[in-house]
């Protein structure tokens, strides 16, 4: 099934999308918001977890050289880190969405269902 999305001018409304009702706009913009945002977690938990593999790979091959180990340590770290700060940001957004009333603020399922996998 392919979804067209029409653009259309309405001299009333304006340039861009007519939404059918004052609800739907909201709508495409939580659920856009929701799937731009859940896939921005999923890449930089995917990023972050590559990098810390990586400087864990880097630790053990550095042959005791201190400058390698120095480097490897940062770059554990800094992997650690990150993916600590996508986990905190993803849970703050999640209880800010749900204090703001918007109910799937990062709604992967949406997201699954559109790349039609």
């Amino acid at each position: 099934m392919t979804r067209l999305l029409a653009i259309a001018y309405d001299p009333y409304v304006g340039p861009g999308i007519v939404p059918k009702d004052g609800t739907q706009a909201t709508t495409n913009l939580e659920n856009t918001v929701s799937v731009v945002l859940g896939m921005l977690s999923v890449v930089a938990l995917i990023y972050f977890t590559i990098q810390t593999v990586f400087a864990g790979y880097a630790f053990m091959s550095s042959k005791g050289d201190e400058k390698k180990l120095e480097e490897a340590r940062h770059k554990i770290t800094n992997g650690i880190l990150g993916i600590a700060i996508v986990i905190f940001a993803v849970g703050l957004g999640s209880l800010l969405g749900k204090i703001l009333g918007l109910e799937n603020i990062f709604n992967l399922d949406t997201l699954l269902n559109d790349l039609h996998l």
